[in-house]
């Protein structure tokens, strides 16, 4: 999720998706679809109702008639109950008995290994791409890649590495194009620069931006990464970073990474970024859920992470997800820390109660969900590398990050096939999160 790097020095570490310094050699929405037809839980209410509440004041300044959040015109009223029977003369169309085939299962014909596949992403150095990473792709049918790293080689380097990894399906292994997933959140978390990209303002900076302005702003920054093959951006972070003293919370505050410590401004500005990637054809990834804004330590270089004060409804921190949620977010990221208020046995990533039950059950999240880094995570070396992957699709995750360590995909991948073979309930699992991801890349 995040490195450390010092400000001052353009080579050192900072946060990001990728893992920890040590794993570096080099440092320099679409429309949601079917993907969100479910009704929303009652939960929902009480949810949003808190990040009303956490800032009303607040989201009237930041908000504008530019903003994504602005209100739908009321649907229109609806028509008399209809007194003719279906498939009768006279019957209106859409009462007739439906003839239409089935959709056909997009998993028809698919290998386990190749369902399997879809649900790893790996790293890929963007100056000094690994073979490690390629042999995922081909020999693993790795379903997505994560351009790592610092580099400011610019964009026609960028648009030649990513056709060199992607190509035809058949040429990478895969039934299905790659998702090509980067982290240009702004400030100190910005992967790719030189020509063909802009800076990007840190989310501190972008906070203060009105969110029309800052839409137009995200538009423009996705449409440098679509125009070279970039497919996803690990951004915004929607993690309230509400203590006292933002720096004292190291992942996310300590580098200004956060867009405010008032949930209805968070909530406004992650939107208004999401919006504008997602009119630039780059699927944004709200993260890191349930929040990350409120822990003191990283959990990409320390163990025992642990959040104390987040709860499961009624949450301030909560309720931005909540907000994306019911705005259309595509993907949602999850925390690495311990959460002792909603589940104290396991990490956020983990944990079935966090991912299951409150993401998809409570708030109705029908989109992919992702994990931060797995591969060389603090927080998370109490497992092996396969085993880490198998839990995290246990609990709920669609989509494992294997970003820092290119090496860890293939023991994922499997580790996903042994275990699904044994256990028909996990290869379900897998059937259900290869879909959405195969719906995801078809919604571009």
């Amino acid at each position: 999720m995040s490195e450390e790097r010092d400000p001052s020095t353009p080579d050192a570490a900072v946060p990001d998706s990728t893992g920890p310094a040590a794993a570096r050699t080099s440092r320099a929405p679409a429309a949601p679809g079917d993907l969100h037809a479910r009704r929303r839980p009652v939960i929902m209410t009480a949810l949003l109702g808190a990040a009303a509440l956490a800032g009303c004041g607040a989201q009237e300044a930041s908000s504008g008639s530019g903003s994504p959040q602005a209100s739908r015109p009321a649907p229109a009223a609806s028509p008399p109950p209809q007194t003719t029977a279906p498939g009768a003369p006279g019957a209106p169309e859409s009462m007739a008995p439906s003839t239409a085939a089935p959709s056909p299962d997009p998993l028809e014909g698919w290998t386990l290994e190749e369902k399997a596949g879809q649900l790893i992403m790996v790293g890929v150095e963007a100056d000094a791409p690994s073979p490690l990473a390629s042999a995922a792709i081909t020999d693993h049918h790795v379903g997505g890649v994560f351009i790592a790293g610092r580099t400011r080689a610019g964009s026609r380097a960028i648009s030649a590495l990513i056709s060199s990894l992607t190509g035809p399906p058949s040429a990478t292994g895969g039934r299905a194009p790659l998702l090509v997933a980067t982290d240009q959140e702004g400030g100190q978390v910005q992967v790719l620069s030189g020509p063909g990209f802009s800076p990007i303002p840190s989310a501190e900076e972008q906070a203060a931006l009105p969110t029309d302005e800052l839409l137009a702003s995200a538009r423009a920054w996705g449409q440098e990464l679509s125009a070279c093959g970039v497919t996803m951006n690990l951004a915004p972070v929607a993690d309230l970073v509400d203590v006292a003293d933002p720096a004292s919370n190291e992942p996310i505050g300590r580098w200004g990474r956060h867009y405010g410590r008032d949930a209805a401004a968070v909530s406004a500005q992650a939107a208004a970024f999401a919006q504008g990637m997602g009119e630039a054809g780059v699927i944004a990834v709200y993260k890191h859920f349930p929040g990350l804004g409120r822990v003191a330590e990283n959990t990409d270089t320390a163990a025992g992470v642990t959040d104390t004060t987040t709860s499961r409804s009624g949450d301030a921190a909560v309720s931005v997800f909540a907000g994306a949620v019911s705005g259309g977010a595509q993907v949602i990221m999850m925390s690495s820390a311990t959460y002792t208020l909603i589940d104290a046995s396991a990490p956020a990533v983990l944990s079935p109660v966090v991912v299951t039950d409150m993401l998809r059950g409570e708030m109705g999240f029908t989109g992919v969900i992702m994990t931060d880094d797995a591969s060389t995570a603090v927080q998370l070396q109490q497992w092996e590398p396969g085993e880490r992957a198998v839990r995290a699709v246990r609990a709920g995750c669609d989509l494992v990050l294997a970003s820092a360590d290119a090496g860890t995909a293939a023991p994922m991948a499997q580790a996903l096939v042994a275990a699904a073979q044994a256990d028909p309930s996990l290869a379900a699992r897998i059937d259900e999160s290869a879909r959405r991801i195969l719906a995801l890349k078809s919604s571009r």
